[in-house]
């Protein structure tokens, strides 16, 4: 089992990134919660990380927090939720976020995120309920470094809408919809999903 795994920032196109652990290049799917505070390529980063293993594939998902990894965890733990789900789920809102509409039981909230249905958000709810007061995430903030800029940051975050779930049509919607075109790619992605959240 990995659980963490600490190296040089070699590659970012979300949601995958590359990080080199003594010359071995390890490729990991992460969230856009930890996308967004990634550092600049070529600088040590330090992961907590989910391997697993099945017939057709090795998956390794990293974090930069271990809430953001028992949050995954608990995610796909549930009958029906994959790894493509809790990742687009931890991508769709702070993990603060979804801890409290996991609480209110809040599903119309859920369903906003792509993949999330209303059997899939009720099942979500129903598992997590008995789980919420046991939860005992640390406060661990992250500090925001800018990462490098990407050639094409609007293809990127369009790509990385694309990878979340959503159609291809309403990740440039969403893109497209963005007034400050220069920004970079992470912010691109942010802002999309929260324009997305409230469509």
């Amino acid at each position: 089992m990995i659980g963490r795994i600490r190296g040089l920032l070699i590659e970012k196109a979300p949601p995958w990134i590359l990080v080199d652990v003594m010359g071995v290049g390890y490729q990991l799917q992460v969230p856009m919660s930890t996308f967004y505070y990634l550092p600049m390529t070529e600088q040590e980063i330090i992961l907590h990380t989910h391997f697993i293993v099945r017939e057709d594939a090795q998956s390794l998902y990293g974090f930069l927090t271990k809430e953001e990894c028992r949050l995954f965890q608990d995610f796909i733990k549930i009958n029906g939720i994959g790894a493509k789900a809790a990742l687009a789920l931890l991508s769709g809102m702070t993990t603060q976020d979804l801890k409290a509409t996991i609480s209110r039981a809040d599903i119309d909230n859920l369903q906003k995120i792509p993949g999330i249905g209303p059997k899939t958000a009720q099942r979500i709810i129903v598992e997590l309920q008995d789980k919420k007061n046991k939860w005992q995430y640390g406060s661990d903030l992250l500090s925001s470094n800018s990462g490098d800029e990407l050639v094409s940051p609007i293809h990127q975050a369009i790509q990385a809408l694309v990878a979340l779930g959503y159609k291809n049509k309403d990740a440039e919607s969403a893109v497209n919809k963005i007034k400050d075109k220069s920004l970079a790619c992470e912010d691109m992605i942010k802002v999309a999903l929260q324009g997305l959240a409230r469509a």
